[in-house]
């Protein structure tokens, strides 16, 4: 009986350190691994730096932008919109007698409305308003008076918004980036070589800036009066485009 006992507790005793046996030679495998692979980290951690560059380029403004538009009412909206058609017509077509391309000519607005009479008994229909804009790119400044005057004799009563932009901002955003670009390197350069990093690598770009709307010209006020069209004193000035680019290298 004392040969079972003594047999049985041994049994358990094995069944008990073997576990543990195991359990310990995953530990240390997996200590082993997570060293390894810390020391691995360390060797090929890689970080991200910034560096930014600005550009600045200028160009002469070279189109007028103006707003040219007529505003009819009638009891009928048919006949206001036939008012209208006439008047606006005329003014397209002595636009481009002057020159004005019809790429260059688009309606921008085009609202017809009921009007009313508002009195202490409500309101009482009088009839229709039709307002109709187009926008004018005029390249040759040297006929920016005539087209005026010339719309204004045809009919147009709402002429204003002149304003004076670049044709192809977009190539000027070009030179203003390219210069922004160049300088972001040159900064990059002594970056490194000041710092003694290595192994850079160039992974993005992100580019910022502002773009300038176009400068209205001040004259008299928005709408410029039919009964006298004054021509302009042209002061186009230039167009200052900036543009920002930051560039992001990788580093050991």
């Amino acid at each position: 009986m004392e040969t079972e006992i003594k047999h049985t507790i041994n049994l358990s005793d094995r069944m008990y350190k073997l576990p543990i046996a195991l359990i310990s030679v995953v530990a240390i495998f997996l200590g082993g691994f997570l060293v390894y692979e810390f020391k691995t980290l360390s060797q090929n951690n890689v970080h991200e730096i910034q560096v930014s560059g600005e550009g600045r380029a200028y160009a002469k403004s070279d189109v007028a932008i103006i707003s040219l538009g007529a505003h009819t009412e009638a009891q009928k909206s048919q006949d206001a919109v036939n008012q209208n058609n006439k008047i606006m017509n005329a003014v397209i077509d002595s636009v481009k007698g002057l020159g004005v391309e019809e790429k260059d000519i688009q309606t921008t607005s085009y609202n017809l409305s009921p009007i009313y009479d508002w009195t202490e008994n409500g309101r009482n229909f009088k009839g229709y308003a039709l307002d109709q804009q187009v926008q004018v790119k005029i390249r040759n400044f040297d006929n920016i008076s005539s087209i005026l005057d010339k719309a204004a004799e045809h009919g147009a009563n709402t002429i204003g918004d002149l304003q004076f932009t670049v044709d192809d901002m977009e190539k000027v955003r070009a030179e203003a980036r390219q210069k922004a670009i160049v300088q972001a390197k040159e900064k990059a350069v002594s970056l490194f070589s000041q710092s003694g990093l290595r192994g850079q690598r160039l992974v993005n770009v992100v580019e910022g800036g502002f773009q300038p709307t176009p400068i209205p010209f001040y004259g008299k006020g928005g709408a410029v009066a039919m009964d006298s069209v004054a021509a302009p004193q042209i002061q186009t000035g230039q167009q200052e485009v900036n543009v920002t680019v930051t560039l992001i290298y990788q580093v050991k």
